[in-house]
């Protein structure tokens, strides 16, 4: 398989993290993928139309596009249940869910300010993609710290991942600031050697 790849994409990173636990990374080749919504040229237009990544290119079925998709395919290729069975199902898609929407907002940002030209961005966007993310973040301490204390799953997954990319393209907004219970949490996930693997650069 084929995993067209960005080490700074936090949706990449998801599906490596995956790889990483579940002992499928060596069954994998990452093909790089450095493009952005201007320079569609760069990206895997021809196995995902939409030319995003993460997509993973099967040999036996067409490809794979999405993160969340690509992941529940892993999981269950891998037999490793970081999608258990309902009713905790419910909980860890809906916190995956939440992560990803940290991060489609952190990655609005991001291309607000690198892709954008300077006299053409709005202040006015980028806070109101950040109240998306503050919002996120404080009902993550509000109701779902007892579930990320839990066994690993795909939701955990995917808000350390959030939570890398925010240091990773956002750190001056300091997140850790009005979530203590979280930072505290991200800096034991964070140990794990599948996130160190995978951080960006």
């Amino acid at each position: 398989m084929r995993l067209y790849d960005n080490p700074a994409s936090p949706f990449v990173r998801k599906v490596r993290i995956l790889l990483q636990e579940t002992g499928q990374e060596a069954d994998v080749e990452m093909i790089p993928a450095i493009g952005n919504p201007l320079d569609s040229a760069k990206m895997p237009t021809a196995q995902n139309p939409l030319g995003k990544i993460p997509t993973l290119e099967r040999d036996d079925g067409p490809a794979l596009h999405d993160s969340r998709v690509i992941c529940r395919y892993l999981d269950d290729r891998g037999g490793s249940k970081l999608y258990p069975l309902a009713p905790r199902l419910w909980e860890v898609l809906t916190l995956e869910a939440t992560a990803d929407g940290i991060m489609d907002a952190a990655v609005l940002m991001r291309y607000e300010v690198g892709v954008r030209p300077a006299e053409k961005q709005f202040g006015g966007w980028l806070d109101a993609q950040w109240g998306k993310i503050a919002r996120a973040l404080d009902a993550i301490e509000a109701r779902w710290m007892g579930h990320l204390a839990g066994p690993i799953d795909m939701g955990q997954i995917a808000v350390a991942c959030a939570l890398g990319y925010l240091d990773f393209r956002h750190a001056a907004r300091d997140w850790r600031a009005d979530h203590p219970e979280l930072a505290a949490w991200y800096a034991r996930f964070a140990e794990r050697d599948s996130m160190q693997a995978t951080k960006p650069g």
